[in-house]
């Protein structure tokens, strides 16, 4: 006969992990303080993320310290929340001179509108959160199984809901914050953690209240948290890619409210079958008043459905994929004490950026910028990170990360353009109008050499093959054409290759799965072309379609939809398409 103990399911050890923190304390302070070595322990390491911290070494130099008998090359990445991908001038230039004191002398630009900073001592990691806390941005729940910044399209005022649906946005990015005072008390001397106007008329606790989670509990979520906030027809941010997802219905210049999509997520695991990128479904209509509502219940649903026994299948997507969407809605609206409307139709054109000068309807002007791999870095040929921290001295706007990797100087008065233009064009920041469709287009996670998980390059990898492709664009006419192409050094898919046009996947060094046919409005998934392909072999794989591409397509027919109308790849199967019948 099996003991109660025996037949009770075994957790996964971070679930332990969590719940020992005493409200994700662990022992960070006390690592951080031991100056023998540059790394903390294992479960620190797995605490620390809460607080928007990932340990890391540098794997280019691996294996020359190891020969030397020396500990591997220690750092840490501080990834810094922008809720909507705003950003002052005043934050621009803390972030920038934050970045002075880092191994790369580097401000990254992620895909999910935040910054992150790579190679930081830890002795240094108090300052940069204080530096942050001061010019009201944040580190915590940058990472961590709890819900990570929260993210909007970026286009300012192209309508005029988009700073109604930022204020939405950044409520709901406050509410959904930890409650533990820990952070305060570890980082800030005990200080309240400073925030936007509307994130701190929604968020009342100071942390330094109880101890107590009231929506995460003593163990948080099964695994990390994803939002994202689109208006369409731009889904820039890949809304279909996340956990959680509110795409903005206006009627008559007016915000109505925002269709509901549960169930995104892009990461999997090579040879595990239960693991799989998924679309999110849409499943009801809410109101703007009931959007916080929504995603506290939503994020409840999977803290107590979620699995905590496995954590390659512990994403909110395998949640909906086992109960169904429509339990999924039920259970919502049983929480919520009211039923939702059933979804409103939209309609979608892109994921990607718009580039150049564009005027909104508040009459200043937003430059659309193209950052290659979102790095902000002085290079010979690019000094980026000088004419950023040039134009943050002069400049009376903000800045807008895109979920692109890209930037927008947004809110310039006409008066002011010149100005901004002169810098631009001084500190090479002009490459949106050079650069090829294709290039513009891309997408590359970090991987090598900071990065773990990496099985392959991608950030210093993809441009080179963009470049060899370029010169096949060329000949074929497609030098302009946006061509979607993403890359990741490994399956959990950070750069959202599974909505590529082209979609590339580390294997193993040197090597990738090339995956084709995604839809260019981020509403279909691609599929698996060729596995284990070198660089050569992509490009030999590549070239032939798009020739074809050049002269048998129909007039404004994309890429993607291209190679499965002539059979490059197959339809993607059912359940990547059923955004169809809403959007119409």
């Amino acid at each position: 006969m099996i003991s109660e103990s025996e037949s009770a399911p075994q957790l996964h050890k971070n679930e332990g992990i969590k719940a020992r923190s005493e409200y994700l304390r662990g022992t960070i302070l006390e690592g951080l303080a031991d100056f023998s070595t540059g790394s903390i322990s294992a479960d620190d390491q797995q605490l620390s993320k809460f607080h928007g911290l990932y340990q890391q070494d540098d794997r280019d130099v691996r294996a020359q310290r190891r020969k030397h008998k020396l500990d591997k090359a220690y750092a840490f990445l501080a990834r810094i929340c922008l809720p909507g991908g705003v950003c002052t001038p005043q934050q621009w230039m803390v972030v920038n001179d934050l970045a002075n004191f880092c191994a790369f002398n580097t401000i990254k630009l992620t895909t999910r509108q935040a910054f992150q900073l790579h190679g930081i001592l830890k002795g240094n990691l108090k300052d940069v959160i204080k530096s942050c806390n001061d010019v009201a941005m944040t580190t915590l729940a940058a990472c961590g199984d709890v819900n990570r910044n929260v993210m909007c399209n970026p286009n300012p005022f192209e309508t005029g809901v988009h700073g109604e649906v930022q204020r939405v946005v950044e409520e709901m990015d406050a509410h959904l914050k930890p409650q533990t005072p820990a952070f305060s008390q570890m980082w800030l001397d005990g200080e309240p953690i400073k925030l936007t106007v509307s994130q701190a008329k929604e968020r009342s606790l100071d942390c330094g209240g109880d101890e107590m989670e009231p929506l995460y509990g003593t163990t948080y979520l099964p695994r990390k948290f994803k939002i994202a906030v689109a208006i369409p027809p731009h889904n820039d941010v890949d809304v279909f890619a996340h956990c959680l997802g509110f795409i903005a219905i206006v009627e008559d210049g007016k915000l109505q409210g925002f269709n509901v999509t549960v169930g995104g997520g892009m990461g999997m695991t090579h040879g595990n079958e239960k693991t799989f990128p998924r679309l999110a479904d849409v499943i009801a209509f809410c109101t703007p008043d009931q959007v916080v509502p929504v995603s506290e219940k939503i994020v409840a649903i999977q803290r107590d459905h979620g699995n905590r026994e496995e954590r390659t299948n512990a994403r909110f997507k395998y949640t909906v994929e086992r109960l169904g969407k429509d339990w999924i809605r039920k259970e919502l609206e049983k929480r919520l004490g009211y039923a939702l409307e059933d979804p409103r139709k939209y309609a979608f054109t892109s994921t990607a950026d718009r580039y150049g000068w564009v005027e909104g309807t508040n009459g200043k002007w937003h430059l659309g910028l193209f950052i290659e791999g979102g790095r902000i870095v002085d290079t010979e040929d690019k000094p980026y990170k000088s004419g950023m921290e040039a134009i943050a001295k002069v400049h009376k706007g903000e800045f807008r990360l895109t979920a692109n990797q890209n930037l927008i100087i947004s809110n310039v008065a006409t008066e002011d353009k010149a100005e901004i233009d002169a810098l631009v064009e001084k500190y090479k920041l002009d490459a949106y109008k050079t650069s090829s469709g294709m290039r513009r287009s891309q997408i590359a996670c970090v991987a090598l050499p900071t990065c773990g998980l990496a099985l392959a390059e991608s950030e210093r990898y993809l441009p080179n093959l963009v470049t060899e492709l370029e010169e096949i664009l060329e000949k074929a006419g497609l030098q302009q054409d946006e061509i979607v192409i993403r890359s990741t050094g490994c399956p959990n898919g950070c750069g959202r290759p599974y909505l590529g046009e082209i979609g590339l996947v580390g294997k193993v060094p040197g090597k990738y799965n090339l995956y084709l046919g995604a839809g260019f409005a981020g509403e279909r998934l691609n599929k698996l072309y060729k596995t284990s392909a070198t660089h050569e072999e992509i490009v030999a794989e590549l070239k032939p379609l798009l020739l074809d591409y050049a002269k048998a397509r129909t007039d404004g027919e994309r890429f993607g939809d291209f190679v499965i109308r002539k059979g490059y790849v197959a339809e993607t199967t059912a359940g990547n398409n059923f955004h169809a019948e809403v959007a119409g």
